[in-house]
């Protein structure tokens, strides 16, 4: 199945996530490598959302203003596109 960088690069940093589970019951999230991405919901599925929400907002601000991305696993979205000639497709 084929699975473009972007999603590869987004599972791959869920993959890394860390969660807790805070005094008052709701939860927290981060992902290692990937600063200042942190997100908090009611529950743990709330929290994961707004997790993945953060990561992927985080990752489009990162890319129109050109900063460095981590790379995560073999997904390094620093690169610069390269395009395919039409008889390649």
């Amino acid at each position: 199945m084929f699975k473009s960088i972007l999603t590869g690069y987004i599972d791959s940093a869920l993959s890394r996530a860390e969660y807790d589970k805070l005094e008052d019951g709701t939860f927290s999230g981060r992902i290692p490598g990937c600063k200042g991405i942190i997100a908090f919901g009611k529950t743990l599925r709330e929290c994961e959302n707004e997790l993945q929400s953060t990561l992927e907002d985080w990752i489009f601000v990162g890319l129109k203003l050109g900063h460095r991305l981590p790379v995560i696993d073999e997904f390094d979205l620093n690169k610069e596109p390269t395009n395919e000639p039409m008889a390649a497709m």
